[in-house]
């Protein structure tokens, strides 16, 4: 039986506090107000004390509005339905389709028991060479892609969103800017994208609640594709908003803060998430690619700090460019060792000489005399930067491997190269 109440003892910002018996935590409320019904969920119980994060915000809200309590924590629906869709932070429709209903499943869920994940050991596709051949993305791996503001990360998003061989794309965005909102939905309708993808949106404009709730609903629903034998790509953007919701909601409540101001279950909370990236055996799978931006480039800022903890490496977008020193696919040995002969020893060996590039380059710009060597390892540099480096490129891995293998014919000697002669005397361009 479903009680209604009818006084509420405090409301500060999005958080409003009522008197109420049998209630428990993450319960889903009905707030029936003069301006109309918002949603809420238990965030806190203190003996007959509730505390409830109020989605739309606090505003409007006053002590003599009823609060009824559902019995059940939030849901959202999952079907074939929500391919196309674009929802809002707290799943209501943002596309003026119809709202979805059926089929209903409870979001922030447990993780998976590890008794039931095997090990990655396919690889995801996309088109990227520095993604592709440098640090292979593998199925049911979670890595965060580290930038600052002003990088562009959503655009790289975007094109693993289109590229990405994957059977369902799930996009988060938290805090997004509106015009970045409409990058999205326009180029993924545009590249055909779209029908494959499921999007839940929040704006910077929308409650900061609704900021927190995104990650949920978004894996909620990838975990339970992933379940039905499909291979599910979350992309979410940007984790330090997410965060920072967190931290305002923190502050509302009058938690003790941690470093930096941030709630002390920081770290928790992102691992709960991150750790939804699972390859379920006998089913599906279902991989995270997160943005965090880092506050100041700085990677010891608590975000990115309690993130690489908790992730397989990170993707450093710096200068319009994967950087390929810092980023690290820990898992890419799993896969890169099947997809072609020359893979793992070429990936090592133009990474090798594209480090002595950087060393020649700071001895140019220190004005030291260049040898014949280090002006092949410029040239090499100019060249791996704009034919592979650059994320405008768009190739298949094996269409990469063979261009970097031209680059090195260009530029070197077979024996100044270090790779294998068997390698050499197979793939050297003739």
């Amino acid at each position: 039986m479903q009680k209604i109440y009818t006084k509420i003892e405090s409301i500060v910002g999005n958080v409003i506090t009522v008197r109420a018996e049998g209630v428990r935590n993450q319960d889903l409320a009905e707030i029936t107000t003069s301006q109309g019904k918002s949603y809420a969920n238990v965030i806190k119980l203190d003996n007959d004390l509730v505390s409830l994060q109020v989605f739309q915000g606090g505003q409007g809200v006053s002590t003599g509005d009823s609060v009824r309590f559902m019995g059940v924590p939030m849901r959202v629906s999952y079907s074939e339905d929500l391919l196309g869709r674009v929802f809002d932070g707290a799943g209501k429709p943002r596309d003026n389709g119809p709202e979805l209903t059926a089929n209903m499943v409870e979001i922030a869920g447990p993780s998976v028991n590890p008794s039931k994940r095997i090990l990655p050991d396919k690889m995801i596709r996309t088109g990227i060479p520095m993604i592709d051949v440098f640090n292979t993305l593998v199925e049911s791996q979670k890595l965060p892609i580290f930038s600052v503001s002003g990088e562009p990360y959503n655009e790289l998003l975007a094109r693993i969103a289109m590229q990405a061989e994957v059977d369902i794309i799930v996009l988060g965005g938290m805090g997004l800017k509106y015009d970045d909102y409409l990058f999205f939905r326009d180029t993924l309708e545009a590249s055909g994208a779209s029908s494959r993808t499921i999007m839940f949106i929040h704006t910077a404009s929308d409650p900061t609640v609704e900021c927190t709730l995104v990650p949920d609903l978004a894996l909620s629903v990838a975990e339970h594709f992933a379940l039905d034998g499909k291979r599910v790509l979350v992309l979410l953007t940007d984790m330090t908003n997410f965060c920072d919701a967190l931290k305002e909601m923190a502050i509302t409540m009058d938690q003790v803060p941690s470093n930096r101001g941030y709630p002390g279950d920081l770290y928790s909370s992102l691992a709960s998430r991150y750790e939804k990236a699972v390859d379920f055996e006998g089913a599906g799978s279902l991989t995270i690619l997160g943005v965090t931006t880092m506050p100041g480039d700085d990677v010891t800022h608590p975000i990115p700090d309690n993130t690489g903890y908790i992730t397989e490496g990170q993707y450093y977008l710096r200068n319009g460019h994967i950087e390929p020193f810092g980023s690290l696919s820990r898992l890419k040995q799993n896969v890169n060792k099947d997809t072609r002969p020359d893979h793992r020893a070429l990936m090592d060996g133009m990474i090798k000489l594209y480090s002595a590039y950087k060393d020649s380059m700071e001895k140019r710009s220190m004005g030291f005399m260049m040898s014949d060597w280090d002006e092949k390892l410029l040239k090499y540099g100019a060249m791996f930067e704009e034919k592979l480096m650059d994320l405008s490129v768009n190739i298949p891995l094996e269409d990469a491997l063979d261009l970097g293998w031209k680059i090195l014919a260009e530029c070197f000697e077979p024996n100044e190269t270090g790779l294998r002669s068997d390698l050499i005397s197979e793939y050297w361009p003739k």
